[in-house]
């Protein structure tokens, strides 16, 4: 057995939290261009063995799992027992509650974790025809986000669902998934700890002539200090944002550290965001990368997806 905290580097799962699980999967249908997906509630604590801050919890959720090419996402609707999943709801609102990652023995992988002080916050069993149990770790002021481990007794293959419809977005295939931070080294240090790599540099924002950064509508420097994490599956986005205007330093101030955006990558970014933004999916920012290399746009699609949607256009021929 590996000795790293997680003893993998892949993110498996990206999961949110709804108030309306038959609302969340018309959407998320929608979004990915595939049929609706049919949810389904979890067990009793009998069956799930659900504890919480160390005790018993009642917990029930309805889930749907959807794959995608490159992570799954799962959609839960929670009821009003103790959970972490609960405290997120009523203290954030909807949204991205965990990045989820499969592990070999969740209980020799606790061990690591907590002599290294990430301490485990929830577990459970699981209660579908897939066996298995699943941890969530104490990570929220760490990581900014929940880290959950989930331990399968048999493989799960992959069941991305054929294509009904053109994605939403022009793709299905989440690319990376981003998180606003006040202190970038602190926050680095943790996953750099618990994917066992090594730190990536720190990006500033580029010059003014070359980011033409817009927000609302307005020029702005939007200087902010990137770093990026590559996994075998996702890249996970830091950002600190500095003192000029930005959506980055608008969540900040409004909805503090945590989840900003998940992003698709397409080939036209002009003409994608005429037809979004003619479907009521306004463009809160956009610009060009750093270097130059590419462009994003930042949709307001929270209402629909519970999370900031950003669109990237690489550019193959710098």
């Amino acid at each position: 057995m590996s000795t790293t905290l997680l003893g993998t580097k892949t993110v498996d799962q990206i999961a949110f939290v709804v108030r309306d699980i038959e609302e969340a999967c018309e959407n998320f249908a929608v979004l990915l261009g595939i049929p609706k997906p049919e949810w389904f509630l979890t067990g009793s604590h009998e069956r799930s063995n659900v504890y919480y801050r160390g005790e018993p919890s009642n917990t029930q959720s309805k889930l749907v799992f959807i794959d995608t090419p490159s992570v799954q996402i799962e959609l839960m609707e929670i009821n009003e027992e103790p959970s972490t999943m609960k405290d997120y709801l009523e203290e954030r609102g909807e949204g991205i509650h965990h990045i989820a990652f499969v592990t070999d023995t969740i209980s020799n992988r606790m061990k690591y974790l907590e002599e290294n002080n990430y301490k485990l916050l929830q577990s459970g069993e699981f209660t579908s025809d897939n066996k298995g149990r699943y941890a969530y770790l104490d990570t929220e002021n760490a990581c900014k986000t929940v880290i959950e481990l989930l331990e399968r007794e048999t493989p799960q293959p992959k069941n991305v669902k054929d294509l009904i419809a053109e994605p939403l977005f022009g793709s299905r295939t989440i690319t990376q998934i981003a998180l606003v931070v006040e202190n970038i080294d602190s926050v680095a240090g943790h996953y750099s700890r618990i994917l066992d790599v090594d730190l990536p540099p720190k990006i500033k924002e580029g010059p003014k002539e070359i980011t033409r950064v817009v927000y609302n509508g307005e020029d702005t420097r939007a200087d902010a200090t990137f770093m990026f994490f590559q996994t075998p599956t996702i890249e996970i986005e830091l950002i600190q944002p500095g003192d000029e205007p930005s959506t980055w330093k608008e969540h900040l101030t409004k909805y503090g550290e945590g989840v900003h955006h998940i992003s698709f990558e397409v080939d036209d970014l002009e003409s994608k965001l005429v037809e979004l933004n003619a479907k009521g999916y306004n463009t809160v920012q956009e610009g060009n990368f750093w270097n130059g290399n590419g462009r994003y746009a930042y949709l307001d699609t929270k209402e629909d997806f519970k999370v900031m949607i950003e669109l990237l256009e690489r550019y193959t021929n710098h």
